[in-house]
């Protein structure tokens, strides 16, 4: 059994539920917004990091690269946001296919941001789990 993090939210907070660390980067070059969102696995123990090129609000460019957890530690700029849900992080993944088509031609600065806040798991009113 393994014992919940007092450091970041706790199973307790979400209802006993699995949840996986979720951190973010984001960092401007040349007129370019990179922004990355990240999440910790355990099964298999890996990181999967969804990188977003945004240029005048447009998705550039789009992929997703799996690192080992060592490997994830040594890359700066990340910080964690929240910590998700395995289903929750599924939806994620979903939206972010479909946005990455949709928005090719448009600018999606909000459509970007909805699919973030998709991740942050809303505590659960007064202990009714």
């Amino acid at each position: 059994e393994e014992v919940p993090s007092q450091t970041f939210d706790n199973k307790d907070y979400f209802c006993g539920k699995e949840t996986l660390p979720v951190y973010e980067s984001v960092f401007t070059e040349e007129g370019e917004t990179i922004r990355k969102i990240a999440v910790e696995t355990e099964k298999p123990p890996q990181v999967e990091i969804h990188v977003w090129t945004i240029r005048k609000g447009i998705l550039r460019h789009f992929y997703v690269e799996k690192v080992s957890k060592r490997e994830f530690e040594e890359l700066p700029y990340f910080k964690q946001i929240t910590r998700t849900t395995p289903s929750q992080w599924k939806i994620f993944s979903e939206g972010e296919a479909q946005i990455s088509q949709m928005c090719e031609s448009r600018v999606c600065r909000t459509e970007l941001e909805d699919l973030v806040k998709v991740l942050y798991l809303e505590k659960s009113e007064k202990g009714h789990c």
